[in-house]
């Protein structure tokens, strides 16, 4: 088990949320507040997607830079963490030619993706680390090996640290293959992302299965989507890793009740120190992961 644990909280990702919650978080302003409130009930992390105002996903820097200008600007300390999985998505055409990709598409240069990051230089980024069947339909998010490699070493260039996203268990063998070429820097963070179809099921066996094949050396967080939330905020602490909650996540406190990101780290703490753990600060968790924090 896990005794000193930080939580992360994902406070609006990009799924397609924005109708189901009229409390999404869509603007800078709300994403920024929705990660202060967060940092405020105890998260360490902050995992930050941009959205337009009408709740569309969005990649711009504008939006990016807005977002983590306000954040700095506040003085309440909290780790940032700016996705790089936007401009993956390949939507295979559903009719006689695959070419003719669909309306989702939106691929675009792995340089490009993680631009960002190299002008904002949060703390952390995600890396996804596999190509995976992203939900039901023809969805395809697209990480090559090459592509990984080349982000791996733009990471480690300027000094930002890589959370490897790992959807399914290859993602997490070649994020552990990452580490042995020397692309992460010790200690290597990775992050058990479950019950995303069709990835990795949200189960205690797959989890394990992601953990044994780590490098020795890592620190770890884990999350599950939906209504298993909150029971793998438990299984993740007593697996020994870190929970990552908010509305990226799970839109519900509990059954038919809508959850604010305040809430739902409320809620995984509760269940941490319930367990015997003790809740990490902001600079505790950078000192455990080594993080190199923007001046």
């Amino acid at each position: 088990m896990n005794n000193n644990v930080f939580i992360s909280c994902a406070v609006t990702g990009s799924g397609d949320t924005a109708q189901k919650h009229p409390d999404l978080p869509k603007t800078p302003k709300q994403i920024c507040d929705a990660a202060i409130q967060a940092a405020k009930a105890g998260a360490a992390i902050a995992h930050i997607h941009v959205r337009e105002e009408d709740g569309t996903p969005s990649r711009r820097f504008e939006l990016y830079k807005e977002v983590v200008d306000r954040i700095r600007s506040k003085d309440t300390d909290v780790i940032l963490n700016l996705t790089t999985g936007m401009g993956g998505d390949l939507e295979i055409g559903k009719n006689k030619n695959p070419l003719e990709f669909g309306s989702l598409t939106d691929l675009v240069n792995i340089m490009e993706r993680i631009s960002s990051v190299e002008k904002l230089l949060p703390e952390i980024c995600t890396l996804d680390c596999g190509t995976l069947n992203f939900g039901d339909d023809s969805l395809i998010t697209v990480n090559t090996p090459s592509d990984i490699r080349k982000a791996a070493k733009k990471l480690r260039e300027i000094k930002v640290k890589p959370e490897i996203e790992a959807f399914d268990l290859g993602n997490m063998w070649f994020g552990s293959q990452l580490y042995k070429e020397g692309l992460l820097e010790d200690p290597p963070m990775f992050q058990m992302c479950l019950g995303i179809p069709w990835g990795a099921p949200a189960t205690p066996l797959a989890m394990q299965a992601m953990k044994d094949i780590m490098p020795k050396e890592s620190i770890w967080s884990g999350f599950a989507i939906s209504k298993n939330e909150m029971p793998f905020v438990a299984q993740t602490v007593i697996m020994g890793g870190n929970p990552r909650v908010g509305l990226e996540d799970n839109l519900y406190l509990s059954k038919g009740k809508l959850a604010s990101n305040e809430q739902l780290v409320e809620k995984a703490i509760r269940i941490v120190t319930d367990l015997g753990g003790s809740i990490m600060t902001p600079k505790e968790t950078r000192k455990k992961l080594k993080l190199v924090k923007y001046k």
